[in-house]
């Protein structure tokens, strides 16, 4: 597989930067924060754990407290990883073989790309900024093919926030269910949307062949505790998944999964203040690019707490970003971290990120950096 661009970026400059504008996730809660919200069985349960292995699905009071999250579903259709990405990687290597083909949106995260990529034929479908970065039902239609097995999304998207409009996500369920695909849906950031009128179904509730994935790290704003999980009513295919965990992480860490399972259970505290946070830095963006229309092009994002701004300066996004963080020490991503093999993807765009405190600062660096190099 080609380098995942996205961290080996981050490994140069995720900690060395001093303004890291384009986190993916919601400011974290401290470990003695998450316990004050913990009640006194979960507290002592937590103090008193036993440092043993843990069960491959995950424990059952932390599956019953996911499944809980959902409108349909019960534990036993519940899987839980160590984190969201190994839950792609087994979902792909389980679902896919060489002979089939998959569909994934693009822009994306890359390992929704490179994974199946590395097992089948794969086709990109664009969401276009002119169509709102909408999902074309017409082009994903005409991509299926006789072997087609997969399609795989992400809403809210990552990196443009957008959340598919309801009337195209029940289309596109209806259409998986015509052919008999699978649907993958990447929903990690499902419960921070600014409208939360706005929020989608989770593709495991309403569809026989949907996998939902999700995981504490993005909205839950707890990426520490490296506890994901993909829910669906496919039982037989989550018994297949579970085995091929046996060749990964094998199981998850316990002390992980009580904080998660405190976390869950303040799950409405905890996802309102981040809500909170997101809209009200979403705000602070809207207003800092409005100072400088003819650098930059926005649009406030739906939901999630990322957003895919447009650059128009001269020097084009890569040199913009490169000295941004060169000089002045803040670190957005470029588009070229969210180049695809599939199709052409946007090159003057780059990803910043709003569900962090201090955006303040981060964005007041930004402006004295394009006042201290703009043309004379």
């Amino acid at each position: 597989m080609r380098d995942f661009e996205l961290e080996v970026y981050f490994s140069k400059w995720e900690f060395a930067a001093r303004y890291h504008m384009t986190a993916s996730d919601v400011e974290s809660l401290s470990l003695d924060r998450l316990l004050t919200m913990a009640t006194a069985e979960d507290r002592k349960a937590f103090e008193s754990l036993w440092l043993g292995y843990t069960e491959t699905y995950g424990s059952p009071a932390l599956r019953r407290e996911i499944a809980a999250t959902y409108d349909n579903l019960q534990s036993e259709d519940i899987l839980c990883f160590a984190g969201a990405e190994e839950g792609i990687y087994a979902a792909m290597r389980v679902i896919l073989s060489p002979d089939d083909h998959a569909i994934v949106v693009v822009p994306n995260y890359q390992a929704a790309e490179t994974l199946p990529l590395e097992i089948c034929a794969v086709s990109g479908v664009p969401l276009e900024a002119d169509d709102d970065w909408s999902l074309d039902l017409d082009r994903l239609r005409a991509e299926i093919r006789s072997n087609t097995r997969l399609v795989s999304i992400n809403f809210p998207h990552n990196p443009t926030g957008k959340v598919l409009e309801r009337d195209r996500f029940d289309a596109l369920v209806e259409l998986c269910r015509e052919h008999g695909l699978y649907l993958f849906s990447d929903e990690v950031y499902r419960g921070i949307e600014q409208e939360p009128a706005r929020r989608l179904p989770q593709v495991a509730d309403v569809y026989e062949r949907g996998l939902s994935l999700n995981v504490m790290s993005k909205a839950y704003g707890l990426p520490g505790l490296r506890i994901g999980w993909i829910a669906a009513q496919d039982r037989g295919l989550l018994q297949r998944l579970e085995r091929y965990k046996h060749y990964l992480s094998i199981c998850n860490s316990a002390p992980s999964e009580v904080l998660a399972l405190i976390a869950l259970k303040a799950r409405g505290d905890i996802l309102a203040r981040n809500r909170a946070l997101v809209t009200a830095n979403a705000d602070k963006l809207q207003a800092f690019f409005g100072d400088f229309p003819g650098l930059f092009e926005w649009r406030r994002p739906d939901g999630g707490c990322v957003g895919y701004p447009r650059y128009k300066g001269g020097e084009g996004v890569e040199a913009f970003c490169r000295e941004l963080v060169e000089r002045s020490g803040v670190l957005l991503l470029p588009a070229a971290i969210y180049r695809s093999d599939l199709v052409e993807t946007p090159a003057d765009r780059f990803r910043i990120g709003f569900g962090r405190a201090g955006i303040d600062e981060g964005l007041a660096q930004m402006r004295a950096h394009l006042k201290a190099n703009a043309p004379a």
